[in-house]
């Protein structure tokens, strides 16, 4: 029979040492976790129904305003505000401003958008604008959440179906479920090589629809900016799928000032800017380029101005709507041509009870969607208003106002 193992002190030291070690390492992988650093309070209960605003106001005063400075325009989510400021997400009750539920991070954020009746917030750290949660915009509960390789600063919009997520090297296009349907521009480690059909292009814009994703780049082997329309959803999304990539030859094209500003199902409409009379040709107005699905020239119309650096594409149900910096003006929604213009306009509307909201100089103006034709005015004190461009949203009876880096609810 064998004698029993006894311990040495060298094996009670070597056993101490382990255990230290896999407590150091277990209190690294803590510290650098996600979770760490992120203060989350869930609602108790889903937030109370917001009945759609039936009658027009009569008058309006300033109920309350929060900071929002990290949110690029107005947003609501389910039947809640929500607005983003200093690392924190918040929904909060349309009335009352007061905070239902809460999302905190000890990272800047880089962008917020709310669809799908979630809340999608995305945070830099050091691999860029990587850190992206879903969370359900009634109750602030953690859906889901994604984790990759972007650049430093991005745009974040949604289309309805989709969401993209635009930097300087690199796109991504995620679905609900924030899994990536697509993937453009740099791979830091592509999984397969050489499935990008392009390397070292500068993304200038991008604007996404259901069946189209339309990027105006800039590559080093073109001689001007290129048109590149894609499939939002490939089969493979590290492999893109092009519907067609032009590079573009139109006056005024290459221009920096040149952006894609409205995407429909097999239509792209592109800003260029005017161009400068020259010893062979006169100039050129402002003027929105229209593209096939497959970036091919259809249209050209001149516009009355050109767009400033202001200027920001949106739709409104099925309608695109143009924010020039100064003016507003509705496309066709199946041409992407310009149908009505309206002139002071100081940011991008909003739908109630029928009509659209559209913010102007010391007031709301009320318009016929269809013919764009003013109805009414209803007045309104900004405080702490210095000409920033302002978005609007509504949500039940109360109307939001986001200017100045912050948030304004009005009823």
């Amino acid at each position: 029979m064998l004698a029993p193992e006894r311990r040495t002190r060298a094996d009670i030291l070597i056993a101490i040492t382990i255990a230290v070690t896999v407590l150091v390492a277990a209190i690294v992988v803590w510290a650098r976790a996600d979770a760490t650093g992120t203060d989350s309070v869930v609602a108790a209960q889903a937030a109370p129904a917001v009945a759609a605003a039936t009658a027009l106001p009569t008058a309006l005063r300033e109920r309350w305003h929060v900071p929002d400075g990290a949110s690029s325009r107005a947003l609501t989510g389910g039947n809640l505000v929500i607005t983003a400021d200093n690392g924190t997400v918040s929904g909060r009750d349309p009335i009352s401003g007061e905070q239902r539920w809460w999302y905190r991070r000890d990272m800047p954020l880089c962008g917020v958008e709310a669809q799908y009746s979630m809340v999608i917030a995305t945070y830099r750290d050091k691999r860029g604008c990587s850190q992206t949660t879903m969370l359900s915009a009634d109750t602030g509960q953690r859906y889901t959440a994604r984790s990759s390789y972007m650049d430093d600063t991005i745009r974040l919009t949604g289309d309805g179906t989709y969401l993209l997520a635009l930097g300087h090297d690199r796109l991504e296009v995620w679905r609900s479920d924030l899994v990536r349907t697509l993937e453009y521009g740099y791979v830091d480690a592509p999984v397969n090589p050489n499935t990008q059909p392009r390397k070292g292009c500068a993304l200038l814009s991008a604007a996404s629809s259901s069946a189209r994703l339309s990027v105006l780049e800039r590559c080093p082997q073109d001689a001007g900016a290129r048109l590149t329309v894609l499939n939002p959803a490939p089969k493979d999304a590290t492999t893109p799928e092009q519907y067609g990539s032009h590079v573009l030859t139109l006056p005024g094209s290459d221009s920096p000032e040149a952006r894609v500003m409205a995407v429909s199902d097999n239509k792209t409409g592109v800003y260029l800017p005017p161009t400068p009379d020259t010893a062979t040709a006169p100039g050129l107005p402002a003027r929105l380029a229209v593209f096939d699905g497959t970036g091919n020239e259809l249209a050209t119309y001149p516009l009355s101005a050109p767009f400033t650096d202001k200027g920001v594409g949106i739709r409104i149900g099925s309608t695109p709507y143009l924010f020039t910096g100064n003016q507003l003006l509705a496309l066709n929604s199946q041409t992407l041509q310009p149908v009505w213009a309206i002139s002071d306009a100081l940011g991008t509307p909003a739908m109630m009870a029928g009509k659209l909201l559209l913010p102007t100089p010391d007031t709301l103006t009320l318009i016929d969607p269809t013919t764009g034709t003013p109805l009414s005015q209803l007045g309104i004190a900004r405080t702490d208003y210095h000409g920033e461009p302002i978005s609007l949203a509504v949500i039940g009876n109360t109307i939001l106002e986001h200017r100045t880096g912050q948030l304004f609810a009005l009823t």
